[in-house]
């Protein structure tokens, strides 16, 4: 997990959702659709806090944890910036594999929206998820990132130098068998795991999930430029509504899934 540290420590997470808008405008559409009134909301992974933040701004206590050091103190001084300290129970450095520092059924709700694209073995995966699920209340909803094996090897086709080692026909074959990704150029993106989409539900239900939705986190618009966005935020509020309707009712659709390159899972914790 060091190059996964290596690399936050360098990257600018908190930028990238600014720089990625859609992305959190439709998680965040969707957790809040799920989320219980009121309760005790676990974090996990949450790099820089933004999700975390908003959890609070809505009166939730929050608990947040990320592997990266630097990460959760960034987390920290966003909090206290916005003057919402009172709102969050802890800020750990903790492995989404062993969140023993909580007791079970802590949570009333869990949210886990990267780590687990980050374990490429099944053995962590497995872990992380168990883990989730034994913090979690019965009845608790969890929220869960993954990456999609088939938008990555289109990616790949389409700027397979951006991409290496998936710049030739059989290191492509070999991870759409895998799903799994190490980069070749020193400090790009750290090595993933990318699901096969109909692998995802069976697999959290496996780990005593009941499947609720699984929605594409970019929608019909991933592929629209900052300007292209823009056009559509400037278009006035009740045009921008409109706009923000469509897309959060298109990314329910099991059609655009495999165009999303990010999927939220959302289940209930038996």
């Amino acid at each position: 997990m060091d190059k996964v540290i290596d690399y936050y420590n360098r990257f600018d997470e908190w930028g990238r959702l600014d720089r990625e808008p859609v992305e959190m405008m439709i998680n965040w559409h969707h957790i809040q659709r799920y989320l219980p009134q009121q309760g005790h909301i676990l974090d996990n992974g949450a790099g820089p806090g933004k999700y975390a933040i908003e959890l609070a701004k809505c009166g939730y206590e929050v608990t947040l944890t990320d592997l990266t050091p630097r990460l959760v103190e960034l987390a920290r001084d966003k909090v206290e910036e916005q003057k919402l300290t009172e709102c969050f129970k802890g800020f750990h450095i903790a492995d989404a594999r062993d969140l023993s520092l909580f007791h079970s059924e802590a949570f009333d709700a869990s949210m886990m929206l990267g780590p687990l694209y980050h374990l490429q073995a099944q053995e962590n995966r497995d872990k992380a998820v168990q883990e989730l699920h034994r913090v979690t209340k019965p009845g608790g909803i969890v929220f869960v990132a993954c990456m999609t094996r088939i938008r990555h090897i289109m990616t790949s086709l389409m700027h397979p130098g951006h991409w290496q080692p998936n710049d030739n026909m059989t290191d492509i074959q070999t991870f759409a068998e895998t799903g799994i990704f190490n980069h070749s150029d020193e400090g790009r993106f750290t090595g993933a795991y990318y699901f096969n989409i109909d692998e995802i539900n069976p697999f959290m239900e496996s780990h005593g999930f009941e499947s609720l939705k699984l929605i594409g986190s970019s929608s019909i618009v991933g592929a629209l430029k900052p300007d292209q966005f823009g056009y559509w935020r400037d278009r006035g509020e009740d045009e921008f509504r409109a706009f923000q309707k469509l897309i959060f009712e298109a990314a329910e659709s099991p059609y655009m899934l495999g165009a999303s390159s990010h999927l939220m899972y959302i289940g209930r914790r038996i």
